[in-house]
């Protein structure tokens, strides 16, 4: 019955598990279109190109800033990230929903631009589950390490600018509400309302 795709945004701090989540939603919902982010940082052990990230030099990714081909960019930690505009404007447009993993700064500039959106943030466990997290990567320097920690608690004072909060305590259970949230919009009045309303309209002309 719906005529537009639902864009579904999850986000949350560096290190809470975000790509870790997103990969095994997509593993099990085959409905979701997932929107690969552009970054400028250094592909991580097993990332690979097109899959996980578009991974451009900071002179390309200012490119397609200046040409308008965002929905939404931010510099974090030293690194763009940003969201390409045609694929996720042309999956809604096909009635199919686009799910984004994106960092806080990003998705509170997609809430802008597009407040329909339905936004998810990932909660840790606690902080200190979040600083093991990413210590545990291996990647990051202690510096790095450190700034990522302050900035992750700027980032969760954002919590009431999202519409949900999953708490990735283990992964499956993380899963299991995101995918919760998804059905739960899908069965909102206003949105089914909205298109059996124009539907017995067509009926009726």
């Amino acid at each position: 019955m719906e005529e537009k795709g639902i864009l579904f945004i999850l986000s949350g701090p560096s290190g809470v598990g975000k790509g870790t989540v997103r990969k095994q939603l997509f593993e099990e919902d085959s409905d979701l279109q997932y929107s690969i982010s552009v970054t400028t940082r250094a592909p991580r052990e097993g990332e690979q190109d097109g899959t996980d990230y578009f991974f451009k030099s900071r002179e390309q990714f200012e490119n397609m800033i200046e040409n308008d081909e965002l929905i939404e960019y931010a510099e974090y930690v030293g690194n763009y990230y940003g969201t390409p505009k045609q694929y996720v404007e042309d999956t809604l447009n096909q009635g199919k929903d686009v799910f984004l993993e994106i960092e806080v700064q990003g998705a509170m500039k997609v809430r802008e631009s597009l407040p329909e959106g339905v936004f998810i943030f990932l909660f840790p466990p606690s902080l200190e589950e979040l600083k093991n997290r990413i210590m545990h990567r291996g990647t990051e320097s202690e510096e790095l390490i450190r700034n990522r920690l302050l900035e992750a608690k700027k980032e969760i004072d954002m919590m009431d600018a999202y519409d949900y909060v999953v708490v990735n305590d283990e992964i499956e259970r993380a899963v299991r509400r995101i995918q919760s949230i998804v059905v739960s919009e899908h069965c909102k009045r206003e949105r089914v309302a909205k298109q059996y309303k124009k539907a017995l309209g067509s009926d009726l002309s």
